[in-house]
């Protein structure tokens, strides 16, 4: 069994281990210009042009998948919006819609602190968000799992504020974040994405456990704490 340096040791502890559109037939000449109007108003807005304030309209306005039910309240990322790292958990929860903030609660206690093991912190270099932003409900009003078609009802948003915080690294957190955006099928196990350091277009991919399944299972807390270090050695590689 490989030796734990005192420094690890350390970092463990404080981690508290464009849709088509037709003409309709009329008997009086078309009003061109009320078509183009009509054009302009319904279609697809462009997410991958938008700016911060842009993007957050959007998504306080979505009604792109099943999520955005009635009385939903979508939750946008939270910190630094010029980052080195964006932390990618799933979907929304009860937590996170509650706070108004993603990866919430204790969950967000822990988190945190993994932050601050990697010399990472919300409130300086790290942008955390969900990849889909309104909670998907059961029919009791409980979480589950989000389904395909609101994870791709999402993921423009999140490939937008990647992209806006010119983060190097994506840390994902749990099944469905890592999946999602590596193209997998969303209940590929972990396993199978763990361990490496995955190419996302010009950025770095280290998918890892989610907070809330650490304190689940806190014997898994060395396997993030490896993901963790797999992250920070891709920050300094694309830093040279």
């Amino acid at each position: 069994m490989k030796t734990v340096s005192p420094r690890d040791s350390a970092f463990l502890a404080e981690m508290g281990i464009a849709p088509l559109w037709h003409l309709r037939a009329v008997p009086a000449p078309i009003d061109t210009v009320a078509a183009e109007e009509e054009v302009a108003t319904s279609a697809e807005p462009d997410i991958a042009t938008m700016d911060w304030p842009a993007l957050r309209a959007a998504i306080a306005s979505c009604e792109r998948c099943g999520a955005c039910r009635p009385g939903a309240k979508p939750v946008f990322g939270a910190g630094a919006q010029q980052a080195t790292w964006v932390v990618a958990a799933g979907a929304t929860s009860a937590d996170d819609e509650a706070a108004g903030v993603p990866v919430a609660g204790d969950a967000g206690k822990l988190l945190d602190n993994m932050l601050a093991a990697s010399g990472h912190a919300r409130t300086r270099d790290t942008y955390v968000t969900n990849l889909v932003k309104c909670r998907p409900a059961s029919a009791n009003g409980g979480d589950r799992a989000p389904n395909a078609d609101e994870v791709a009802a999402c993921r423009p948003f999140l490939a937008r504020e990647l992209a806006l915080t010119g983060a190097s690294v994506v840390l994902t957190l749990g099944q469905v974040a890592a999946n999602a955006l590596l193209d997998q099928p969303l209940q590929a196990p972990l396993s199978g994405a763990r361990g490496q350091v995955h190419a996302l277009g010009g950025v770095h991919l280290v998918a890892t456990l989610h907070p809330s399944e650490l304190l689940a299972r806190g014997a898994d807390k060395a396997l993030a704490w490896a993901d963790l270090c797999r992250a920070m050695a891709a920050t300094r590689d694309g830093a040279d």
